[in-house]
C-alpha cells in the first residue's frame, strides 16, 4: 500500500496559491467577511502561516486584487480583424464573464476596495481602465500620442459606462446579460455619433467605422432598432430650415 506524501511548497508557489484562494474566496463574498483563518482552511494550511508569507490581510488582499485587475485589464485584449462592432461585442462578453464570475470582488476593485484598502486599490483600478482606453483607441487605428480630444472623451466615457453598468447589474441582475454586452456595443456608437454631429474629425472617425460594418451586425441592428423609433412626419433638419 502506497502512503500519499504531500509535495512541500515553495515559497513563491505557495504565495501564488494563497493568492488564487483568496481571489476565489472573494470573488464570492466582500473581501470584508473574509478570514484569515478561512483563507488558510481553504488553502490546508495554519494561520500562523499565512502570516509567514503575507504580513496582513491587506497584503494578500492587493495580491489577489492585483491578479484580478490583470486579468480583466485581458478580457479588453482582442485580435484586430474584423468589423469594430463584433469586436467589441466579444469584449464585452468576456467582460461581463468575469464580472459574472468574480461579482463581489469586481465591486471591491472597482469601489477601491473593502473598510482595509489602500490607495494601491485606486491605481490598480486606474491601470484597467487606462488598459480598456488603450486597447480601443488600438482597435480604432489611432495612436496613443495626442489622440483627437473628443474621441478620447468618447473612450473614457464608454470604459466608465460598462463600469457603471456592471456593478449595476450585480445588484439583481434583473437585466439579462446579452441585453447589456449588446447595449454597451450600440452605446458605444451612439457616444461616437453624438460627437460626430459636433465634430467634422470625429464625423470622419466614425465614417471610416461605419464603412466596415455589415447591416447583420451590432452596429447595424443599433441602426435598425433607431429607425424603428422615429415617429412617421418627423421633420429634418432642412424642413426646419425653411
Amino acid at each position: 500500500m502506497t502512503t500519499g506524501v504531500r509535495r512541500r511548497m515553495g515559497v513563491e508557489e505557495r504565495r501564488q496559491q494563497l493568492i488564487g484562494v483568496a481571489l476565489e474566496l472573494f470573488s464570492h463574498r466582500s473581501p470584508d467577511d473574509v478570514s484569515i483563518d478561512e483563507i488558510a482552511a481553504a488553502a490546508g494550511i495554519s494561520r500562523p502561516l499565512v502570516y509567514h508569507y503575507f504580513p496582513g490581510k491587506l497584503s494578500l488582499y492587493e495580491a489577489a486584487l492585483r491578479r484580478a485587475a490583470d486579468e480583466l485589464a485581458l478580457r479588453f485584449v482582442e485580435p484586430r480583424e474584423g468589423p469594430l462592432g463584433a469586436r467589441l461585442l466579444r469584449v464585452m462578453g468576456r467582460f461581463f464573464s468575469f464580472v459574472d464570475e468574480h461579482g463581489p470582488g469586481f465591486s471591491a476593485l472597482m469601489r477601491g476596495g473593502p473598510a482595509v484598502g489602500s490607495s494601491q486599490t485606486n491605481v490598480m483600478i486606474d491601470e484597467v481602465r487606462q488598459a480598456a482606453y488603450e486597447q480601443i483607441l488600438a482597435h480604432l487605428g489611432i495612436g496613443l500620442q495626442d489622440p483627437p480630444a473628443r474621441l478620447e472623451l468618447v473612450v473614457r466615457s464608454w470604459v466608465s459606462l460598462a463600469e457603471s453598468t456592471a456593478l449595476i447589474w450585480l445588484d439583481g441582475r434583473k437585466i439579462p446579460r446579452a441585453e447589456l454586452e449588446l447595449q454597451l456595443v450600440h452605446d458605444f456608437a451612439a457616444l461616437a455619433a453624438v460627437s460626430a454631429a459636433y465634430d467634422a474629425e470625429m464625423a470622419g472617425i466614425l465614417g471610416r467605422i461605419l464603412a466596415g460594418e455589415p447591416a447583420d451586425g451590432p452596429f447595424g441592428d443599433l441602426v435598425g432598432r433607431l429607425g424603428g423609433l422615429v415617429p412617421t412626419g418627423v421633420p429634418d433638419r432642412a424642413d426646419l430650415a425653411r
